[in-house]
C-alpha cells in the first residue's frame, strides 16, 4: 500500500474509505505533508525547486548567475555539464557555486569575456535517494550590433504614388523594436495612409505634399543591453503637381494571392495585409469557413494587422484579408497551420510508497507533431540505466510492483519534437513509518447547536494508515449513519446537538504501529433576537425608542451594537442605549433610516432591523394620492441551491395602499443591465421565496404597485451566484444538410449563457446513418453553432443529435432529428420525351420520369430547355435564344406557351435537385402551324395629287405563316368631322406599294390596312392624308404645327358655347369696321382675308415649302372616334413599336404565366389595334354617329 496524505475536507464517508485505499495503489501519491518536525525525520529524494529559463539570454555587461536550486533529504550535491560534458567549477577561478545551493556565479566584471561562456548547461541535484536534473539551460549573452553603413539617395515621387522606406535592422539577441522618429527624437505620426509593418519598414499608401522631410530615420532599440541604434536619415521630397490618378488597391505585403504562416499554439498569430492605393484603401479581415474567436481577436495598425492571442490548433485555417476603397478591392489569402511544442496533459507526479507496495508513474504530453516520450532514471537514460526488477516500462507509463527501499530513485519524463521539449523529475520514495498524528492534543471546539461540527484529525504513516474514531472512554467506533468519516482524517457531524459533546478519540493505524488523539467538543445554544425593533412612524420633534432583546448560552457573552444605515450611530447626546433599547430624543428628518440591531458572540452572531420615518408634525396637510416610494432594504436568506427568500421594507404608499409587489432579477454574469420579471407577490408580503436557476450571478429589485401607478424600482439586493448545474435543455433547430456531395453540416441554435446552467458549455454531436447498422459517432465542440462531418456518401439519410454539456454534466438525452448527407448532380435524362403541340402557340410535353436513386439529392422537379431553330417560312434567321420552364415536384408533363407560329422547336428535359440539374434528355424537335400575321412594319403615304395618293409599306416583322394577300380600307372624313364611307381593297402579298386614284380632292382619308394568311387577318395600322387642292398650292405648314392647331379645334369647335361665340365676335368685327375707336382698341382692321387666314378651314391646309405635301390633320384626340389611330411622325411613317393600342386596352391582353405543371394560369401580351368594320370578326365598324360622339 502507498503512503497517501490527501487534502483537507474532501467528502468521502467512511464506507468508501476501502475503495479509495483500493485505487490508491495504482495512482500516484501526493507529497509528504510539510510539516516541520516531520520531516526532519524523512528521508527525500532531491526536487529541483528553480533554475533558470531554458533560453537564457545574459548581459554581456554582468556577471552570469545560473540558478539551480533543490531540496532533499538529506541535502543534495550538484554538479554540472557544460555542452554534454562534465563542468569542472574548481579548474576555473571565474566559476564559484553558491553554498548551499547549486547556483553558479560567474565572475565576468573583473576579467573575462560573456562569449566565452555560451553553451548548454544542466544541473544535477543528488543524494542517497537519487538524482534530479534541470532544463537544458542554454546561455547566450545579447547582443545589439551596429548598422551598416550605406549610403541612402534621396527619394522623388510625384503626389499620390505610394511607398516603402526601408528599415532592415541589424540582427541581434534578442530581436531589436523597431520605430521610425525626425531628427527631433519625435515618433513620425502614422495612420491608415502611413503605417510601420512587421518587419520595420515603413508603408506609404499614397504619397502627399507633407509627407516631405529629410529626417525619416529608422531605431533599433535594444532592451537586454538598453541601446538604441539609429539608421542614416532618408529624404523624401512630393512633388506637389497634379496628383496621381486614382487607382484601385493592390498589396505592398505580403505579396501575390496566397501566402502561408506558421505559429505555435499559446503564443500570439500576427496577420499582416498592407496596401497602397488612391483614395487611400481600408482593410477587412475574414476566416473562409468560421469566424474570428470574440475574445482573443485584436487589431492594430489601423486594422493591417490581425492579432489572435493564445493561438491553438482550432485557429488553423484560411485567413482572408480585404483591401476596399471606391475603385475596387483585392484579396489576399494567408494559410495559418498551428503547430505545438509539447505540453503537459498528465506530468508524472511524485510518488511515496511502503515496502511491498504497487504504482505508476504517468507521463503524457501532447503537441504537433506528437512528441516523443523517453523516461530517464536518475538523469541517465533508462535503457542504459542499472536494472530494477519492480520497474516496468510501458511507454508514457512506468508500472511499480512489490517495491522495495532500493527502489528510490528519480525519474525524468522528457517529451519532444522538433518545436521543443518538456522534463519533469518525478521521484519514487519507498518508505515504512508507524503512524503519527499531526494534529495537537486536547484541542477543545466549541460549535453552535444544529450546526456541522468538524473533528481534525491529520495523520502520516507508512503504509496509508487506517483511521478510526471513538466518543468516551469505552465507546464503540463511530459509523457513518449519523458521522461522515473524510478520508483525511477529519469526523464531522452534520448536525451537532446537546448530546453531542464529549471527548472523541482518533485512532491511526498500520501494519509498523498505531497512534490516537484526543479532542474535546461543546455543544453551545445559538444566539436569538426574542424581541425585535419595529417599523415607527414619528412626527418631527418627538421621541422614539427601539426595542432589542436578546437570548444567549449562558457561557458566552454578547456583545450589543445599535447601527443607523450599516453604519454607527451619530455622535449625538440625542441617542442612548441602554441594556435593551435605544432611545432618540428630538426626532428629526436626518435621524429618518434603518436601525439594525446586532449582538455577536465569539461562535455566532444575529441581528435585526427597523426603519424609522419621520413625517412633519400636525396639522397634517391634505393627503397626496402617488404612486408609492419604492422598497427598500432587500435582503437574501436561505440562500440554497435553487431558492432564495428575499425580503424587503415596504415604503410610503403615498395614502393609496400597496396592492402587489413586482419581483425582478438581473443576471450580472450573461445579460448585465437587463431586468427581466421573477414573480409578484400582493402589497401585504414582505416576503417572497424564489426559485432560481444554476450558474446565474443574481440580483433582485422590487417594485410596489397601488392604485395609481407602479413605483420606482428599488436599489439591487446583493447579488448571489447559484451554483452551476448540468444543462436541462437541448440546442433547438437542429438541422443536417450537406453542402458537398460528400459532408454532412449539422447546425443548430447554441444555448444562450442563461440556458447553459454552467461554465464550459459544449455541444457533445452525435450521427449515424439512419438506414445502417452503424454505432453513433459522436464529437465534443466547443461554443459553436455548426459542425461539418467529412467523407460521407453522397445523399444519405443520417440520424443527428446534439446534446449540450458544461463542466458539470450532460444535459438530457436528446431526440433524433433526420439530416441528409450533400447533394451531387442527378445522373440520369428523361426518357421518352413526347411532344403534343395543341395550337399554334402551345405545346403540351410528355416524359417518362427518372429513377429517384439516380436523382442524388431532394428532386426538385424537371427543366425543360425550348428554343426555335428556324422560321419555317424561312424569311427570319435569329440567333437561338433558349428558354426554360421549370416544373415542380415529381411531374411527368408540361405545357409550353407562348410559342411563334409557323415555327420549328427543339427542346430537351432534364432533372433537377438542390444541387443543379442532370443530363439532359435527346433533343426533340416540332413544328407549330400557322397563325395571323403581325401588323405591318410600316406605312406611309407619298406623293399626295388632287385625286390620288400612293400607299407604301413594310411587310410584317412576323408573318406567322404564308402571307396571302393584304387588305387596304379607308373612307373620307368631312369638316365636320364625319366618316365617310368605307371602301375595300385586297392587293396582292408579293405588293410593297400601292396608288389609290379618282379621290376628292382637298379631302383627308383614313386608312386601316392589315395582312392576312390561311388562318386570318392579322394586327391593322392605321395612317391618314389628304389629297391637295390643286397642283400650284401653297406648302403645307410644319407637321406639329398643324397637329397644335388641329388639336386647339378639336378642344372646342364641337361645343356650343363656342359656336354661340363665334356668332357674337363676327357681329363684333361688323361694329368695329365702323366705329374707329372700337378699331384702335382692338387691333384696327379685320379684312374678310385676314379672318379666313387667322380661322383656316384645318381641313384645307397649306403646303408645306419643303417638300410639297399636304399638312398633316391631326387631333389629339382623333384616336378615340377612330379606335385609336396613330400618331405619325413628320415622314408619314407608322412602325408597329410607335402603336398605343394592345390587346390589354381592350380587356383580351395577358401576361403569361404557368402554374407548376404548365398549365396556362396568366396572361398574353401584346398589340394589336382594333380593325374597322368587316376587317375581323370580332371588331365591329364605327358608324358617323359614333364618330361625332367620340370628339370632346
Amino acid at each position: 500500500m502507498q503512503l497517501k496524505i490527501m487534502p483537507k475536507k474532501k467528502h468521502f464517508s467512511a464506507g468508501r474509505v476501502p475503495l479509495i485505499l483500493f485505487l490508491c495503489q495504482m495512482i500516484s501519491a501526493l507529497d509528504v505533508p510539510l510539516d516541520s518536525k516531520l520531516l526532519g525525520d524523512l528521508v527525500q529524494p532531491p526536487t529541483i525547486t528553480q533554475q533558470s529559463p531554458k533560453d537564457y539570454i545574459i548581459d554581456p555587461r554582468e556577471n552570469i548567475v545560473i540558478q539551480c536550486e533543490a531540496k532533499g533529504k538529506p541535502p543534495p550535491s550538484f554538479s554540472w555539464t557544460r555542452n554534454g560534458t562534465h563542468f569542472d567549477i574548481d579548474k576555473d577561478p571565474l566559476v564559484t557555486m553558491k553554498p548551499g545551493s547549486g547556483t553558479l556565479v560567474i565572475n565576468i566584471m573583473s576579467e573575462g569575456k560573456a562569449e566565452t561562456y555560451e553553451g548548454v548547461y544542466q544541473c544535477t541535484a543528488r543524494n542517497e535517494r537519487g538524482a534530479a536534473i534541470s532544463n537544458n539551460i542554454v546561455v547566450r549573452p545579447s547582443r545589439s550590433p551596429l548598422w551598416t553603413k550605406e549610403r541612402l539617395e534621396p527619394i522623388t515621387l510625384r503626389n499620390g504614388q505610394s511607398l516603402v522606406l526601408p528599415c532592415r535592422p541589424p540582427i541581434g539577441l534578442p530581436p531589436a523594436i523597431i520605430f521610425w522618429m525626425d531628427n527631433s527624437f519625435q515618433r513620425l505620426p502614422q495612420s491608415e495612409r502611413v503605417s510601420q509593418g512587421l518587419n520595420g519598414d515603413l508603408y506609404f499608401s499614397n504619397v502627399l505634399p507633407e509627407d516631405t522631410r529629410e529626417d525619416y530615420i529608422c531605431y533599433a532599440r535594444f532592451n537586454h543591453t538598453q541601446t538604441i541604434q539609429q539608421k542614416q536619415p532618408i529624404s523624401l521630397k512630393v512633388i506637389s503637381a497634379k496628383p496621381s490618378k486614382e487607382r484601385p488597391p493592390t498589396f505592398l505585403t505580403p505579396e501575390g494571392n496566397e501566402s502561408l504562416k506558421e505559429e505555435l499554439r499559446g503564443n500570439v498569430l500576427s496577420l499582416e495585409c498592407i496596401a497602397e492605393g488612391l483614395p487611400t484603401p481600408i482593410i477587412y479581415w475574414i476566416k473562409e469557413d468560421g469566424t474570428l474567436p470574440v475574445n482573443r481577436t485584436f487589431y492594430q495598425n489601423f486594422k493591417k494587422t490581425l492579432q489572435i492571442t493564445q493561438v491553438s490548433e482550432a485557429d488553423s485555417g484560411n485567413y482572408q484579408c480585404i483591401a476596399k476603397n471606391t475603385l475596387g478591392a483585392v484579396h489576399h489569402t494567408i494559410s495559418v497551420t498551428v503547430k505545438a511544442a509539447p505540453y503537459w496533459i498528465s506530468a508524472p507526479q511524485n510518488l511515496v510508497l511502503s515496502p511491498g507496495e504497487n504504482g505508476t508513474l504517468i507521463c503524457r504530453a501532447n503537441g504537433n507533431p506528437k512528441p516523443r516520450i523517453g523516461w530517464l532514471t536518475n538523469g541517465v537514460p533508462v535503457e542504459i540505466a542499472p536494472d530494477d526488477p519492480s520497474r516496468k516500462i510501458d511507454g508514457d507509463t512506468i508500472i511499480f510492483s512489490n517495491v522495495q527501499e532500493r527502489s528510490s530513485a528519480v525519474y525524468q519524463c522528457n517529451a519532444s519534437n522538433e518545436y521543443g521539449y518538456l522534463l519533469a523529475n518525478a521521484f519514487v520514495n519507498v518508505l515504512a513509518e508507524p503512524p503519527r498524528i499531526l494534529t495537537s492534543a486536547n484541542i477543545l471546539y466549541q460549535v453552535i447547536a444544529n450546526r456541522p461540527a468538524l473533528l481534525d484529525c491529520a495523520f502520516f504513516g507508512s503504509p496509508l494508515p487506517t483511521i478510526e474514531w471513538f466518543k468516551g472512554t469505552k465507546g464503540s467506533a463511530l459509523h457513518e449513519d449519523i458521522y461522515v468519516l473524510h478520508d483525511n482524517g477529519t469526523l464531522e457531524i452534520p448536525v451537532a446537538q446537546k448530546d453531542s459533546t464529549g471527548t472523541y478519540t482518533c485512532v491511526a493505524r498500520n501494519k509498523l504501529g498505531m497512534a490516537k488523539n484526543e479532542v474535546h467538543l461543546e455543544i453551545k445554544d445559538p444566539t436569538r433576537i426574542i424581541k425585535q425593533p419595529e417599523y415607527a412612524v414619528v412626527q418631527r420633534g418627538s421621541k422614539v425608542s427601539f426595542e432589542c432583546k436578546v437570548k444567549h448560552d449562558n457561557t458566552l457573552i454578547p456583545t450589543i451594537m445599535w447601527l443607523k444605515d450599516n453604519g454607527e450611530l451619530p455622535n449625538d447626546e440625542r441617542f442612548s442605549v441602554d441594556k435593551d433599547h435605544l432611545v432618540v430624543t428630538d426626532v428629526s428628518d436626518d435621524d429618518g433610516g434603518m436601525y439594525t440591531c446586532a449582538a455577536n458572540t465569539t461562535l455566532d452572531s444575529v441581528s435585526a432591523s427597523a426603519v424609522l420615518r419621520v413625517v412633519a408634525p400636525t396639522p397634517t396637510p391634505a393627503p397626496v394620492y402617488d404612486v408609492p416610494n419604492p422598497p427598500f432594504d432587500l435582503e437574501l436568506t436561505n440562500q440554497l441551491d435553487k431558492s432564495v427568500q428575499l425580503t424587503w421594507t415596504p415604503g410610503d404608499d403615498n395614502n393609496s395602499p400597496i396592492t402587489k409587489f413586482i419581483i425582478e432579477y438581473e443576471d450580472a454574469m450573461h445579460e448585465a443591465g437587463i431586468w427581466h420579471h421573477q414573480a409578484e407577490v400582493s402589497g401585504t408580503q414582505t416576503t417572497a421565496q424564489l426559485t432560481l436557476s444554476p450558474y446565474v450571478n443574481y440580483s433582485f429589485r422590487v417594485m410596489a404597485e397601488n392604485s395609481i401607478g407602479r413605483s420606482v424600482p428599488s436599489e439591487a439586493s446583493e447579488q448571489y451566484l447559484t451554483k452551476a448545474a448540468e444543462p436541462d435543455q437541448n440546442p433547438m433547430t437542429v438541422e443536417g444538410l450537406g453542402t458537398e456531395p460528400d459532408n454532412l453540416v449539422i447546425t443548430w441554435k447554441p444555448l444562450n449563457g442563461f440556458e447553459s446552467n454552467g461554465p464550459g458549455l459544449q455541444y457533445k454531436v452525435s450521427w449515424r446513418q439512419k438506414d445502417g447498422d452503424d454505432e453513433w459517432t459522436s464529437v465534443v465542440v466547443a461554443n459553436v453553432s455548426k459542425y461539418i462531418v467529412s467523407g460521407t456518401p453522397t445523399f444519405v439519410p443520417y440520424l443527428i443529435k446534439v446534446q449540450a454539456l458544461n463542466d458539470v454534466g450532460f444535459a438530457p438525452e436528446p431526440a433524433a432529428v433526420m439530416g441528409h448527407s450533400g447533394e451531387d448532380l442527378p445522373m440520369v435524362a428523361p426518357g421518352n420525351v413526347r411532344v403534343n403541340v395543341v395550337n399554334s402557340t402551345l405545346a403540351e410535353v410528355h416524359w417518362d420520369p427518372v429513377p429517384l436513386k439516380s436523382v442524388r439529392g431532394h428532386l426538385q422537379g424537371y427543366r425543360i430547355y425550348y428554343w426555335k431553330a428556324q422560321s419555317s417560312s424561312k424569311r427570319n434567321r435569329r440567333h437561338i435564344e433558349k428558354k426554360i420552364l421549370t416544373f415542380q415536384g415529381n411531374k411527368t408533363h408540361g405545357m409550353l406557351p407562348g410559342l411563334q407560329p409557323y415555327s420549328h422547336y427543339v427542346l430537351n428535359v432534364r432533372v433537377v435537385n438542390g444541387k443543379g440539374e442532370g443530363p439532359a434528355s435527346t433533343d426533340r424537335g416540332f413544328h407549330t402551324p400557322e397563325g395571323v400575321p403581325s401588323a405591318p412594319s410600316s406605312l406611309k403615304i407619298v406623293n399626295p395629287t388632287l385625286d390620288s395618293l400612293t400607299l407604301e409599306w413594310d411587310p410584317p416583322s412576323h408573318p406567322n405563316g404564308v402571307l396571302t394577300e393584304y387588305t387596304l380600307r379607308y373612307q373620307p372624313i368631312n369638316s365636320t368631322h364625319e366618316l365617310g364611307p368605307l371602301v375595300d381593297l385586297k392587293i396582292p402579298a408579293n405588293k410593297t406599294r400601292w396608288t389609290l386614284n379618282h379621290l376628292n380632292f382637298s379631302t383627308r382619308y383614313k386608312f386601316y390596312f392589315y395582312a392576312q394568311t390561311s388562318v386570318g387577318s392579322g394586327s391593322q395600322i392605321t395612317e391618314e392624308a389628304i389629297t391637295t387642292v390643286d397642283e400650284a398650292g401653297i406648302l403645307p405648314p410644319d407637321v406639329g404645327a398643324g397637329k397644335a392647331m388641329a388639336s386647339r379645334q378639336v378642344d372646342i369647335a364641337t361645343q356650343g358655347w363656342f359656336i354661340g361665340l363665334m356668332c357674337a365676335v363676327a357681329l363684333l368685327i361688323l361694329i368695329l369696321l365702323i366705329v374707329c375707336f372700337i378699331r384702335r382698341n382692338k387691333g384696327g382692321k379685320y379684312p374678310v382675308k385676314e379672318k379666313e387666314d387667322a380661322h383656316a378651314d384645318p381641313e384645307i391646309q397649306p403646303m408645306k415649302e419643303d417638300d410639297g405635301t399636304f399638312g398633316e390633320y391631326s387631333d389629339a384626340e382623333d384616336h378615340k372616334p377612330l379606335k385609336k389611330g396613330s400618331r405619325t411622325p413628320s415622314d408619314r411613317t407608322v412602325k408597329k413599336e410607335d402603336s398605343d393600342d394592345s390587346l390589354v386596352d381592350y380587356g383580351e391582353g395577358v401576361n403569361g404565366q404557368f402554374n407548376e405543371d404548365g398549365s396556362f394560369i396568366g396572361q398574353y401580351s401584346g398589340k394589336k389595334e382594333k380593325e374597322p368594320a368587316e376587317g375581323n370578326e370580332s371588331s365591329e365598324a364605327p358608324s358617323p354617329v359614333n364618330a361625332m360622339n367620340s370628339f370632346v
